[in-house]
Formats: C-alpha cells, sequence, structure tokens
C-alpha cells in the first residue's frame, strides 16, 4: 500500500497533566499564558497540585506525536504514519503506547528503564494554555535506538519526516540523521520553530539543522523571537517567514516553505519570496475550549495533505480544519472520524 509509514515523527512523547488554573496559580508557579518551557525545581510540586484537582485530565501528548496522531485521524490509512521518542517503563508509558497504537500510528517507542515517562503540565485560563514539560524519560533518547535496522527501516521507509523543533534539546544527533538521510534521498524534512525559548537558547543546533528544512512551521511569536536572535530588524511576520523561507539549503530538490499560523490571524505562507495570506475558520468565544495543541493539530492537517502531494491551499485547509476541532475539545484530542472533504 503506497500510504504505508509514508510520514514519520520523532520527539518528546508527554503525557498531558491538563486542568483548568486561575491567575493565582499561574503568579504562584512564575508561568506565562501561550508560552512553552522547561521544567525548573520551583514547577516540580505543580505536577502533584494539578493532578489533585477535580477537573484534570491525562492525554497523551508531546508536540511531534499530536501532530503526528492528527495527520493519522485525517488520513485514516492504519500504518501511514510512524513515531519514535523516549518514555518510561512505567504505567504513564503503557498507556500512552496503547493510546497511539489504538490511534492507528506505528510507534517505536525507546523504553528507559530507570527513568519515568514524562510529563507536560498543561496550565489552562479562559481557553489559553501554558505549558511547562518535565521530560523526564522524553530526555533520554539515544542514537543507538534510531539507529538499529528494525527502527531505521522506518526512516527507510518514509518520505516525509516531522520533527518538532522541542527534540533539538534531546537529541540533536538522531535529527542530523534523519536531516541528512532525507536531503540525500530527495525527501521532504520538516520542523517546527516550537517556543521562545529554542529559538533563544538552542539557536546552534536549530542553525545546524535549518538548511535541511523544506518546511518551517511556527507562531507568531516563535517567528520574531527568531528574527529577534538573528539580528533582524523586524517584527514583521510576513517579511520574517520571507527570510526563514531564503535561508540557504543543503539540497536544491525542494525550495523551503514557511508556514507561520497566528491564533484568530491569517496563516501566513511564504515562499519563493512572496507571500499568501490564508483566513482561519472564524470560531466564537464561547465555543474555545483549550487552544492546548491548537498548532500541532495545524501541522498534522497540514501534512495529512502534504503526503498526498495536495496544493499548498489545501494543506493549510486542512490545517485550519484540524486546529478548529481541537481548539473545541479539551487537549489534542479528536471526535472518531474527521469532516474533511
Amino acid at each position: 500500500m503506497a500510504f504505508e509509514g509514508i510520514l514519520l515523527g520523532m520527539g518528546n512523547p508527554l503525557l498531558d497533566i491538563s486542568a483548568v488554573v486561575d491567575e493565582d496559580f499561574l503568579q504562584k508557579y512564575d508561568i506565562k499564558l501561550n508560552n512553552a518551557i522547561l521544567a525548573e525545581d520551583k514547577h516540580l510540586p505543580m505536577y502533584e497540585e494539578l493532578s489533585s484537582k477535580s477537573n484534570v485530565e491525562f492525554i497523551a501528548g508531546g508536540a511531534t506525536q499530536n501532530s503526528i496522531k492528527v495527520a493519522q485521524w485525517m488520513l485514516q490509512i492504519p500504518g501511514a504514519t510512524g513515531y519514535m521518542g523516549c518514555i518510561g517503563k512505567d504505567k504513564f508509558g503503557e498507556e500512552m503506547k496503547k493510546n497511539c497504537t489504538h490511534a492507528g500510528v506505528n510507534v517505536h517507542y525507546y523504553e528507559d528503564e530507570a527513568t519515568p515517562t514524562g510529563t507536560c503540565a498543561v496550565c489552562v485560563v479562559g481557553g489559553e494554555r501554558s505549558l511547562i514539560a518535565n521530560l523526564s524519560a522524553a530526555n533520554c533518547y539515544k542514537t543507538e535506538h534510531l539507529k538499529r535496522p528494525e527502527n531505521w527501516a522506518l526512516v527507510e521507509k518514509a518520505k516525509y519526516y516531522y520533527i518538532a523543533g522541542f527534540f533539538l534539546t534531546v537529541s540533536p544527533e538522531s535529527i542530523q540523521l534523519v536531516a541528512e538521510h532525507a536531503a540525500a534521498k530527495n525527501k521532504v524534512f520538516t520542523m517546527n520553530l516550537s517556543a521562545p525559548f529554542i529559538c533563544e537558547f538552542f539557536k546552534d543546533v536549530q542553525e545546524k539543522v535549518l538548511p535541511y528544512m523544506d518546511y518551517v512551521f511556527g507562531n507568531e511569536t516563535e517567528a520574531r523571537t527568531f528574527a529577534k536572535v538573528h539580528g533582524w530588524e523586524t517584527e514583521n511576520v510576513e517579511e520574517i517567514a520571507v527570510k526563514i523561507s531564503q535561508w540557504p539549503k543543503a539540497s536544491g530538490t525542494h525550495k523551503r516553505i514557511t508556514v507561520i499560523t497566528q491564533g484568530a490571524d491569517p496563516v501566513v505562507v511564504a515562499e519563493d519570496g512572496k507571500v499568501k495570506l490564508f483566513p482561519v475558520i472564524y470560531l466564537p468565544k464561547e465555543k474555545l475550549v483549550d487552544t492546548n495543541g491548537a498548532g500541532d493539530a495545524f501541522v498534522g492537517g497540514f501534512l495529512s495533505q502534504l503526503v498526498q502531494e495536495k496544493p499548498i491551499e489545501e494543506c493549510v485547509r486542512a490545517g485550519c480544519y484540524a486546529s478548529n476541532v481541537i481548539i473545541q475539545r479539551s487537549g489534542c484530542t479528536y471526535p472518531a472520524k474527521p469532516n474533511f472533504s
């Protein structure tokens, strides 16, 4: 079957611990809405506190894993997608494996005996979210796992790759191996800016892999941070998208396309030095449940059409459809079947 294993993701598999909180909670733990950070010691008691809330939900998450699951859901072809990352040998890890396999994703987790499965605190206020990741086992991914024949076979089989920028903090070597394979074989390699802190504090590893990126995803805050870090004197998202798309490339097979989402504002697509804007689907505020997974879902929807070689307009339309579905539900979850034609 042509689509089997066509899309492969690698990233940090995390269990989302999601709950509605208040402003006091945000202040207590010094966290900001619409941000994603790595947990420090001061955040550790928060996981316990969130878990004890009456409205808490435990949802399989992690940015790349979310996108791959959404692409799988949109495609409705079992095994069209694959995913690698590191989990612990524990209850949370088992749950995650069950959840992803049930979703139709071919998961090849590296299982770390000594470290618990990673978690992500999702603090929701007025539908907006703040993410605090405690990577734990997700931080233990090793290139040895990727190089094992049964895992590298997934890389060989895939024609499209997606890796969130968050994985740059864990295994840049693994990313480099996949990126170089994609360039050598004229396959399509895609990544996400993922968070301001990635652009700021992982600038060097991000720059090293950027030449291999055929598609760069991100949101407006990440794009502006990227511009600031690189000394581009502009806050204009359209200009920034063009500049990212014009960054030198390792392989000339595919031109780079930059895709920047802006919440309720139009999606910015830059290619060939030109920008196109695509409006998103309007959603009244009262229908918004939470924005957790909105960007991931956009990428998943987009990739579901890209692997079918659909035009960029269709990719963006599918991305907007998927994120519209996800923001009306808690976490990155979706109904049994998509309603996208």
